[in-house]
């Protein structure tokens, strides 16, 4: 099966295979000639033609029309001459069959027609009343170019199950390799709003208690350095949790999906106390409770980074506004703050293009920058439905 299902012109050692081939033919040939065809047996120039006729096979695959020319060449002489009629008969299917098996069925046809041609013309001449033996070669003729035939569509049709099968594997890889690189992507930007908003928290809480035992040793507030050492260590702790939450997503054997409950709008009020506790004067305005969870998740971590970058880049206790509304169908969300921090704070980092990424994986849009009256808004607008297997 596998030499039928395979092109013989892309066969290994087809070269080798087919002076094998014509060996055994011309052997095949002989036997058939030296029995004799009522009592026929070819003359030396018979001979000659036969074994001709057999040394062109060796080049079959590579130029099948021209070794059925030159084949031809050698049989029509050969019957014409009277010699042995059955012993060139197995090197002539041959090269039909390759013919019919290599070529379109137009040069088949064409090919079969000029065979029969020729054999009838050569019967005609050298038995005019053999009316069945033309039947009977005519008959072989045509069974043989048909299976050639038929078994090139069948190789034509197993190489397209191949390919097909080739594409979708293909297409199965790609999809996993999409796939890994989204979930990259994810986990990058849960690790970045995670470290950046808790590295940022904790380096304002430590200058917050640095800044109470170096202003007057001689009069320590102690519950206000042990309420910023707490503040660290709440902070610490919280980031631990969603950090192995997080991380927990590498070690998961079964759906990337499982990753546990995602933080979504009831989180935010949790962030807003966070910013105040780091110096933020943060004012919230929420007029919507529920969302679809992928919407909600959106949400926390857009929150999340906007009072990061606030809190980092808006100067010392920062004027902070979070507005959350529902409007024709899709929930808005804004967070401004009054700017008073380095004229760099608004070039576009990681953080904004994770708020973008994050606005996009739920089918919406966001948009960060300074404001004309001073400070910094990123705005956001996110669907209240979205695909399924967003987020």
């Amino acid at each position: 099966m596998a030499a039928v299902n395979r092109d013989p012109r892309t066969a290994p050692h087809g070269m080798r295979n087919d002076a094998l081939l014509a060996v055994a033919l011309a052997a095949l040939a002989t036997a058939l000639g030296l029995v004799g065809d009522h009592g026929l047996q070819p003359d030396a120039l018979g001979w000659t033609l036969l074994l001709a006729a057999h040394v062109a096979l060796v080049w079959r695959r590579r130029s099948p029309v021209l070794v059925m020319l030159v084949a031809l060449a050698c049989v029509a002489p050969y019957h014409a001459l009277d010699n042995n009629h059955t012993a060139p008969i197995p090197a002539t299917m041959v090269v039909l069959y390759t013919i019919a098996a290599t070529g379109t069925v137009r040069r088949t046809l064409l090919t079969g027609t000029t065979v029969l041609g020729a054999t009838l013309i050569i019967n005609a001449v050298t038995n005019p009343d053999g009316v069945l033996e033309i039947l009977r070669i005519s008959g072989w003729i045509v069974a043989v170019l048909f299976l050639g035939i038929d078994v090139r569509y069948y190789r034509q049709y197993v190489a397209s199950i191949v390919e097909r099968a080739v594409r979708a594997e293909r297409t199965r890889e790609e999809e996993a390799r999409r796939r890994v690189a989204e979930e990259r992507l994810r986990i990058a930007r849960d690790l970045h709003d995670l470290l950046a908003h808790s590295i940022t928290l904790i380096g304002v809480q430590t200058s917050v208690a640095a800044h109470v035992l170096a202003a007057d040793p001689e009069r320590l507030d102690r519950e206000t350095v042990a309420k910023a050492l707490d503040d660290i260590a709440g902070t610490c702790r919280a980031a631990r949790g969603e950090l192995r939450t997080t991380l927990e997503v590498l070690r998961e054997h079964g759906s990337p999906d499982a990753r546990g409950p995602l933080p979504g709008l009831d989180g935010v009020p949790d962030l807003v106390e966070t910013a105040r506790l780091a110096g933020a004067r943060v004012e919230q305005t929420v007029r919507i409770r529920q969302a679809p969870p992928a919407v909600g998740a959106a949400v926390y971590r857009i929150v999340q980074e906007a009072l990061t970058n606030a809190v980092r880049h808006a100067g010392p206790e920062p004027a902070v506004r979070v507005d959350l509304y529902e409007k024709d169908g899709a929930l808005h969300l804004a967070v401004t703050d009054d700017g008073t921090g380095p004229p760099d704070a608004a070039q576009p980092g990681f953080g904004i293009v994770g708020m973008r990424e994050r606005a996009r994986s739920v089918g919406g849009s966001l948009d960060a920058g300074p404001r004309a009256q001073g400070g910094f808004e990123v705005a956001a607008v996110l669907p209240m439905t979205t695909l399924e297997g967003t987020g």
